[in-house]
């Protein structure tokens, strides 16, 4: 039988080092920390962006981010996505133990390219999940045209 030896764990020196990793990050500003509710530090949400034949589609995952909150606008061939998630402190809470979500204002500033058609793109919102489809111009989709071939 094959026992994996962990020196650290005898002495309490794993759990230490975790908490001395989360100090460190939090006094470094990591924006993963617990220091980023406080100072309210930008936090970056994740995005997919996807192509079809017709559209680019953007989804950034915004949980707790209210739609009055969001601001979406096109300009001079870029999509920016502004907002914050406020962190909500009850008087009625205990205490926290562990803050790893992020809180504060976001932005996040994505270079379109010439073939979207920026009269035409729409926005919606749903559970937590933004989603921006893109339309493309007519130029910019691909098109089949049948040439035919004639003996000489």
């Amino acid at each position: 039988m094959l026992v994996k030896h962990r020196p650290f764990d005898e002495f309490g020196l794993a759990r230490s080092m975790r908490d001395f990793d989360d100090v460190v990050r939090t006094f470094f500003g990591d924006p993963q920390s617990a220091a980023a509710p406080v100072s309210g530090q930008p936090w970056t949400p994740p995005v997919d962006i996807a192509e079809t034949e017709h559209e680019l589609v953007v989804k950034a995952d915004l949980p707790e981010v209210k739609p009055e909150d969001l601001e979406v606008k096109v300009e001079n061939g870029t999509l920016t996505l502004k907002g914050k998630r406020e962190f909500e402190k009850k008087e009625d809470a205990k205490g926290y133990h562990r803050i790893e979500r992020s809180y504060g204002s976001f932005v996040r500033a994505f270079s379109l390219p010439d073939s979207v058609d920026p009269e035409k793109i729409q926005a919606g919102y749903t559970n937590g999940v933004l989603t921006i489809t893109l339309a493309k111009k007519e130029l910019a989709k691909p098109r089949t045209v049948k040439v035919s071939v004639q003996a000489a």
